[in-house]
């Protein structure tokens, strides 16, 4: 292809439901100083996606136009100062934005070869979720071989590798999710106790367990009093979505006691220079896991790119299992 590149994006003109999202034409510049162009195989689609449709969540300065989060395909054109790529190569990146579309622009620090044994398609599924769990579950939240782990949500995207990974390294796990099946997803993924929180009373579940070390929370709200209920002493409550609300009333007496920790974050908007620390740690601790088969993206469904509005629909109705993707 010669540069200026033309691609298909995805956005939102106005917040609102998946009938928002539109699709635009755009010419992409071709890449600056430390990027690489990614011909696009897919997209995962994302919870922040949905936030960010419904205008909640603003690109950070700087990104690219258009929604999307992380991509697989493979390298199309290298910028200067970029070394260790190769045009045609597979891999898959964490982008700032604008990876629903047929071409993505990533920082090279955020570009990852894909795995051995992964297909490209699926590998979409990797960067947002992987990036999430190690950053969350193993920087923040330091869980250490032989700990207990909970993760809301199991099924879902991040969950479904926070399952896979703690279990890759040596934790006892724990999950909730919404349904029967969801809870034997859980179950297969490696899951040592599943609780579903439609028709169980988890906290009671997880306390008979024996409690936890490590909580990775997508949900807040009510469930911020009990997660610290839950944790064992020197306790980790990581905070990384608020499905519930994020204004929470709670007694802080128990966390004293069990000198428990709260902490969070969020990933879009981090320096290139943080984002491309923690590609080499997923490279250097994650990628090994995948290869093994011990870690794998977990594909739902795969819509087509002009498909997008029903994509985000199966977001919305939460029935997914695994990544939802977008292949142009």
């Amino acid at each position: 292809m010669i540069a200026p590149y033309k691609t298909r994006i995805v956005t939102a003109p106005q917040p609102g439901g998946p009938d928002a999202l539109r699709l635009e034409e755009i010419t992409l510049a071709p890449p600056g100083h430390g990027e690489i162009l990614i011909r696009v195989a897919a997209a995962g689609v994302n919870r922040p996606d949905v936030i960010e449709r419904m205008g909640f969540y603003p690109p950070p300065p700087g990104a690219p136009k258009g929604l999307g989060l992380e991509v697989s395909g493979t390298v199309l054109a290298i910028g200067g100062g970029v070394s260790g790529f190769d045009i045609g190569q597979r891999v898959c990146a964490l982008v700032a934005g604008g990876g629903y579309g047929d071409i993505a622009r990533a920082p090279a620090g955020s570009v990852l070869p894909v795995p051995d044994g992964v297909d490209l398609v699926a590998a979409a599924g990797l960067p947002e979720t992987v990036f999430t769990v190690w950053t969350n579950v193993f920087e923040a939240g330091a869980l250490k071989p032989g700990e207990r782990f909970l993760v809301h949500g199991g099924s879902s995207g991040i969950g479904t590798t926070a399952i896979q990974m703690s279990k890759a390294h040596g934790a006892v796990v724990m999950a909730t999710a919404g349904s029967a099946d969801k809870c034997e997803t859980c179950r297969l993924l490696g899951a040592d106790f599943v609780f579903n929180y439609r028709e169980d009373d988890w906290v009671e579940g997880v306390k008979d367990a024996g409690g936890t070390d490590v909580i990775l929370d997508m949900v807040g709200g009510d469930y911020v009093a009990k997660n610290l209920a839950v944790l064992n002493r020197f306790g980790r409550l990581v905070q990384i979505a608020f499905l519930k609300g994020s204004r929470v009333e709670i007694d802080l007496m128990g966390l004293m006691l069990k000198r428990q920790t709260i902490t969070g974050s969020t990933l879009r908007a981090r320096s290139d220079e943080e984002k491309a620390a923690l590609a080499a740690a997923v490279r250097s601790h994650v990628w090994p896991w995948v290869e093994a088969g011990r870690v794998r993206p977990l594909i739902d469904t795969r819509f087509a790119l002009a498909d997008v509005a029903k994509a985000h629909e199966r977001m919305d109705s939460m029935a997914h299992a695994g990544k939802i993707l977008l292949v142009p």
